[in-house]
């Protein structure tokens, strides 16, 4: 009997996910423990393994949004009669929609383009993900009316959000101007003749007019999991109290540890940030208040410092976490962090690289920022913005001279962390940057 695949839970509070691309094709064998296909989580782009060996007999769901344990496929022998077995989620969802050259242009009245898709779906099941369901419940939204963008006709939460804000598309503006009771696009009568009076037409307000070309023009860019996750993030990190502390550290010991630590490992390239790595964890295991996270009942302080570095990927702001950087020799930190910042630009990390994270570096250096303010990272204590390096005119022992400086600045959740304590860990972060012989 064929056993079917659903969707499992891969992490704590995961309710759904997005099948992004199957691995294995109908009729293909499937060997227990091979990727069979990847799935959008909130956090990251993940391959799910099979749990049996066979046949692929019939994908279920081909893409989308789906809940956490519905069936996605079934995987038996190939000789196997799929009697009973789920319906292919093309033939009848897609007559249910009305097909690609035959659905109304957004040039089209709203009212049309509604009943265009009443009609389409009038006898047949909407496909809608459990998300989507959800939010049309709330706000009393007939789904029957929502444009769907999704997969086999699949109308997606942000479907229903987009239609809440009138994302749909536009009535015309002529029937605006017809009293009530005047014919409906389809049913308008024939244009009237030359010699028959004209009402003259209000003139076009500029003011009015420009607004709506430019929203008719703009681009509609559907919000992404990963995008989703990032703004409920940083609308969470909006509500702690927290403070920043700003200081500038002379890198010209760190500069040639990092020059010197390419030479000797030519395999792995040493950057500033693996250094910087390195020697905030060192400060977190002297300033434990720092390597913390604040919970209504207590607050928790780790015993090992696991950085997370926040990478700016194709799919949207990660940051994948290097464990225990305090046990891990500066090459070691290199070599890990070229594995995750590749891996992060691929889209292909895992929820176990993305958690477990006690403390964050953010570096715009790179890119030419001087000095920028990071957003915390819950449940973080703490994270650590980083510009770049640029030569400045210093005091030294009462003589003028030149000399690299880097500004960072450490954003702190005041619940978990004082000024005091948080300004002690900076110190020491400084003192290691300009002497690094300290922190090694």
């Amino acid at each position: 009997m064929a056993s079917e695949v659903r969707l499992p839970r891969l992490g704590q509070g995961m309710e759904s996910g997005t099948i992004v691309r199957w691995l294995k094709s109908e009729g293909e064998r499937v060997e227990r423990g091979e990727p069979l296909f990847e799935v959008d989580t909130e956090k990251a782009t993940q391959e799910v393994e099979a749990e049996t060996s066979g046949v692929l007999l019939r994908v279920v769901v081909a893409g989308g949004e789906v809940p956490v344990g519905e069936t996605l496929a079934l995987i038996g022998e190939p000789e196997e009669v799929l009697d009973d077995a789920p319906a292919r989620p093309d033939a009848s969802a897609a007559a249910a929609e009305p097909a690609a050259n035959e659905r109304p242009s957004r040039s089209e009245g709203a009212g049309d383009f509604r009943a265009a898709i009443s009609v389409a779906r009038r006898g047949g099941r909407v496909k809608a993900s459990p998300l989507a369901r959800r939010r049309a419940r709330e706000s009393g939204v007939d789904l029957q009316l929502v444009p769907a963008t999704g997969p086999d006709g699949r109308i997606l939460a942000e479907d229903v959000e987009r239609y809440l804000s009138g994302g749909e598309p536009a009535a015309p503006a002529a029937p605006a101007l017809e009293p009530p009771g005047a014919a409906e696009p389809s049913e308008r009568p024939a244009a009237p003749s030359p010699e028959e009076p004209q009402p003259s037409a209000p003139a076009a307000t500029p003011s009015v007019a420009a607004p709506a070309a430019a929203a008719a023009e703009a681009e509609l860019v559907p919000l992404t999991t990963t995008r989703k996750t990032i703004a409920r993030r940083l609308v969470a990190a909006a509500q702690i109290p927290v403070f920043q502390l700003t200081v500038s550290v002379e890198m010209t010991q760190a500069n040639a540890l990092v020059q010197s630590a390419r030479e000797l490992n030519p395999e792995v390239r040493v950057t500033v940030t693996d250094l910087l790595a390195k020697v905030c964890a060192r400060a977190l295991m002297r300033h434990r208040e720092l390597n913390a996270q604040f919970t209504d009942e207590a607050l928790l302080r780790f015993p090992s410092a696991n950085i997370g570095l926040a990478v700016a990927a194709p799919q949207g702001l990660v940051v994948p976490v290097i464990a225990a950087v305090e046990r891990l020799a500066l090459a070691e930190v290199a070599a890990r962090r070229a594995e995750l910042v590749g891996r992060a630009r691929e889209g292909r990390l895992t929820l176990d690289e993305l958690a477990g994270g006690t403390f964050t570096i953010s570096n715009l250096g790179m890119f030419g920022v001087e000095q920028f303010i990071a957003v915390l990272n819950p449940p973080q204590a703490a994270i650590l913005a980083v510009g770049a390096t640029v030569e400045r005119p210093i005091a030294r022992d009462g003589q003028l001279a030149v000399a690299p400086m880097m500004t960072v600045t450490l954003t702190v959740d005041h619940r978990a962390v004082d000024g005091g304590p948080a300004a002690e860990f900076l110190q020491t972060v400084k003192r290691f940057l300009e002497d690094p012989a300290l922190a090694l």
